[in-house]
């Protein structure tokens, strides 16, 4: 089963950090593969957001989601509900005492004859993709 995580530490407190990537529709600003994102409905856990992904040759692959775990200050999970992979993840925020401890992690079950045909990409794209928190600190002004 193809995973990935990636840690950073943000110099700016939880709430700001949790606030920011709570807010689905900022991935374009921090996510480089995100074509288009849109809020589709809902808050909290059940909230479902309709988002396009680069995929092979720049075309756009349906990556919607839907928020499974919501923990403000804490924790945001989500699988994903369209797309040839569905993969599964989560948002861990750590209050370090005005900074913050940001952990992306990623999973995904890929078998069969998709193992087999994309089961190394999936793997490079999950990788990629966790490490875009790396972004944050800059788009916050720290």
């Amino acid at each position: 089963m193809p995973s990935a995580r990636n840690t950073v530490t943000i110099d700016r407190p939880v709430d700001q950090v949790f606030a920011f990537v709570a807010d689905g529709e900022n991935a374009m600003r921090w996510r480089p593969g995100v074509l288009d994102v849109a809020h589709v409905s809902g808050s909290g856990v059940g909230a479902a957001y309709r988002q396009g992904v680069r995929g092979p040759g720049g075309r756009r692959i349906d990556a919607d989601y839907v928020i499974t775990a919501y923990e403000p200050g804490r924790r945001i999970a989500f699988r994903a509900t369209a797309g040839p992979v569905r993969p599964e993840g989560e948002y861990v925020f750590e209050d370090l005492g005005g900074t913050t401890r940001l952990t992306f992690s990623l999973q995904a079950e890929v078998s069969g004859w998709k193992r087999l045909l994309m089961g190394a990409a999936v793997q490079r794209t999950m990788d990629d993709e966790v490490r875009t928190i790396e972004h944050i600190e800059g788009l916050l002004g720290a």
